[in-house]
């Protein structure tokens, strides 16, 4: 008996792909998953790279080609002056892992943007779990069938070759750990604090500032005060009219929390602790001994209204007319094209849009580095922590600053536009920008 190999479809350089209409499918699964969702340009992108990689597998894609035909961009674009594409491949490839990373673990199709390329590729996964056959092992066994001339079991080459290839990498595997073991020495625990191949040289370059100082970096954030009780519901302390009453300034935002996580990873990959104090605790000592960053605006940030802060882009509350209350970024100085206030989307509306602050700003102490990161709401902060945590958009902001090495970052205030869907800050972009 003669077995039947189906092949799935082929690429010109021979790498097998998933068949075109499951490729399409999960694309379509992707536009309308959590990761993409409310980012319409990442989307665009991501349908323009399929549609590309179908039609012309294995040809390479240049960075005009997608600026002009995806984004509009004019025919005078210049890769090397602007990153759009640079930036936006890099947020798409970071969702992507985003969504296979949790959601989409057991997608059939997984899409990958390698990097160093825009041209997608595609992965057909495998499932454990053999369908419509009486045994879990029927394929396995149904593949090995006896020679049609001598009646000899023979054995599939694909099970050949992949029985080959795991003795090839066990016996590789066996004489790499003796040489390890045989050629072992002391670590060095300096080479391997000073080791940054698996650091972006993005981060060093911003945050320079921080990796030096008597104390490890000190992260502050928001806590501001409330009136009431958590069971029986809470709300903003007004001084106007909560004079004496008890008041708590132990809670935080989701966004402040997720920010904290988002800083401990980048300098943890810098080899550089952190320590966490909420802003009611902060003390003037603080800010002469310590590199500073403040998560959160100074309306519940308290500790920033003791201290020099941002001079171009300030918060304030909004005291009279439909939105009053609602914390709002005044443009102290407005350019052409830029408005003099900016405003989350109102209360009584679904939360869509917000503006956010990130600031590096001259502190008490002229020797030690202080960084503002705050949105009008809880979801700004966090999409300005990400804006410096996240290597794409952190390149985006040093190259509007123009800075390309450690000693040529000057203090800066920078105004960001943050989309949000569900909750969740998914795209962001700097609107105005001031540099020293």
């Amino acid at each position: 008996m003669w077995t039947l190999i189906r092949f799935c479809d082929f690429t010109v350089t021979g790498v097998a792909v998933p068949p075109r209409t499951q490729v399409l499918t999960e694309i379509d699964r992707l536009v309308s998953s959590q990761a993409l969702h409310g980012s319409e340009s990442l989307c665009k992108l991501l349908r323009y790279l399929a549609n590309h990689a179908l039609e012309h597998p294995g040809v390479p894609l240049k960075e005009y080609q997608i600026a002009t035909e995806v984004f509009g961009r004019q025919s005078d674009f210049d890769p090397q002056v602007d990153s759009m594409v640079r930036v936006q491949a890099g947020r798409l490839r970071t969702k992507l892992s985003e969504h296979y990373g949790s959601v989409g673990a057991a997608d059939p199709v997984w899409v990958e943007l390698p990097k160093g390329t825009y041209v997608l590729a595609f992965h057909e996964r495998h499932s454990t779990t053999a369908k419509n056959h009486d045994s879990p092992h029927h394929d396995a066994i149904a593949e090995i069938n006896p020679d049609p001339v001598s009646g000899s079991l023979v054995l599939p080459r694909k099970l050949v070759v992949s029985a080959a290839t795991l003795a090839i990498l066990l016996a590789a595997s066996l004489a790499v750990i003796v040489t390890l073991l045989i050629n072992r020495k002391p670590v060095n625990t300096s080479a391997v604090a000073l080791a940054a191949e698996s650091v972006s040289p993005t981060f060093p370059i911003f945050w320079k500032g921080f990796l030096a100082g008597p104390e490890d970096p000190l992260v502050i954030f928001s806590n501001a005060q409330f009136v009431g009780r958590p069971d029986v519901g809470m709300r903003y302390f007004d001084s106007s009219k909560d004079a004496g009453a008890m008041t708590l300034d132990h809670y935080t935002g989701v966004g402040e929390v997720i920010a904290v996580h988002d800083l401990d990873v980048v300098f943890a990959s810098l080899h550089q602790p952190l320590r966490i104090k909420r802003g009611s605790l902060f003390t003037l000592d603080d800010a002469k001994n310590n590199n500073l960053i403040f998560i959160g605006s100074p309306s519940e940030n308290l500790a920033l209204l003791d201290i020099p802060s941002t001079s171009e882009f300030t918060f304030r509350q909004v005291i009279s007319g439909p939105r009053r209350g609602n914390t709002e970024v005044v443009n102290v100085h407005p350019r052409t094209g830029e408005s003099s206030e900016y405003l989350a989307t109102p209360a009584n509306e679904t939360l869509v849009e917000d503006y956010a602050v990130v600031a590096l700003v001259p502190g008490l102490n002229p020797a030690r580095s202080e960084l503002i990161l705050a949105g009008t709401t809880t979801f700004g902060t966090q999409a300005a922590v990400e804006f410096v945590c996240s290597e794409n958009l952190l390149q985006e902001l040093l190259h509007r600053l123009s800075v390309s090495d450690v000693d040529q970052l000057r203090p800066f205030e920078a105004l960001i536009h943050v989309k949000i869907a569900r909750g969740v800050p998914v795209e962001s972009e700097i609107v105005a920008l001031r540099k020293q």
